[in-house]
């Protein structure tokens, strides 16, 4: 067996695709802004903010929900499949006929090619229910595919606001010698941090209107269970439980 040298080969290429997506992500300050606002609309207006991404794109919704340094009333819904029928025109508008999404919510949906039947579906029922709809998606990739979907339409088509993840086609972006495809995708990481960022322009907004924003502890710093606690129960005539339901 021969020994390969990798000394020199080995590098922090993740990290360097991550500091260019960073560096590209910050053009979108405006529409975060803009996201930010509709947020602060919502939690204001006693809504719910709900975030919804199939398969992996759940992850960013996920990290904007139910955690510490985050606000009570956002809500990641499930999808049970994890995204398998996503192709299937369809299974998407059954899938909002037990969703309750409400007029005064706000709805975040991510995905990446921003073509699929489900997504799109989700998209048009939000729409028809007057709830504002901010698209997390990569827009290059999108513009040069057609949707799967008899509508036509993609994504940052119906979106009142687009946060631009700028993620290339196929999501994964590391080359290594010897590979024929590529390794590692970046939508995750950007996806959450815009969706990170406009938190934190959402909370400002809030604090400048004079609201205080709802923001969760976390349960492992002492005093966090309690204080969450309160928080519920202070916004519970506002949201009742369904925060804690799973769509």
């Amino acid at each position: 067996m021969v020994a390969l040298d990798l000394q020199g080969v080995r590098s922090l290429k993740y990290f360097d695709v991550a500091e260019r997506v960073i560096n590209q992500l910050r053009d979108q300050e405006e529409n975060m802004k803009r996201a930010a606002r509709l947020i602060a609309d919502t939690v204001i207006g006693g809504g719910i903010v709900q975030a919804f991404g199939s398969g992996h794109s759940f992850a960013a919704a996920m990290e904007i929900s139910g955690r510490a340094g985050g606000l009570l009333p956002v809500k990641a819904v499930f999808e049970e499949t994890f995204g398998r029928y996503e192709r299937l025109e369809g299974v998407g508008t059954e899938f909002c006929k037990s969703w309750d999404l409400r007029r005064g919510d706000c709805l975040i949906l991510i995905s990446n090619s921003g073509r699929n039947p489900f997504i799109i579906e989700v998209a048009a029922f939000a729409k028809s229910i007057n709830v504002p709809v901010i698209a997390v998606t990569s827009v290059e990739v999108s513009k040069a595919k057609p949707s799967r979907h008899s509508s036509g339409l993609r994504l940052f088509e119906m979106a009142d606001v687009v946060l631009d993840n700028h993620t290339e086609d196929g999501d994964a972006a590391v080359s290594i010698d010897g590979l024929n495809t590529k390794v590692c995708g970046t939508s995750t990481l950007a996806s959450v941090l815009l969706l990170n960022q406009t938190m934190v322009f959402a909370i400002e907004e809030m604090l400048e209107r004079g609201y205080e924003p709802p923001v969760l502890v976390s349960n492992n710093v002492d005093g966090g269970p309690e204080y969450n606690e309160k928080l519920l129960h202070r916004y519970l005539e506002s949201y009742g439980y369904r925060i804690f339901l799973r769509r």
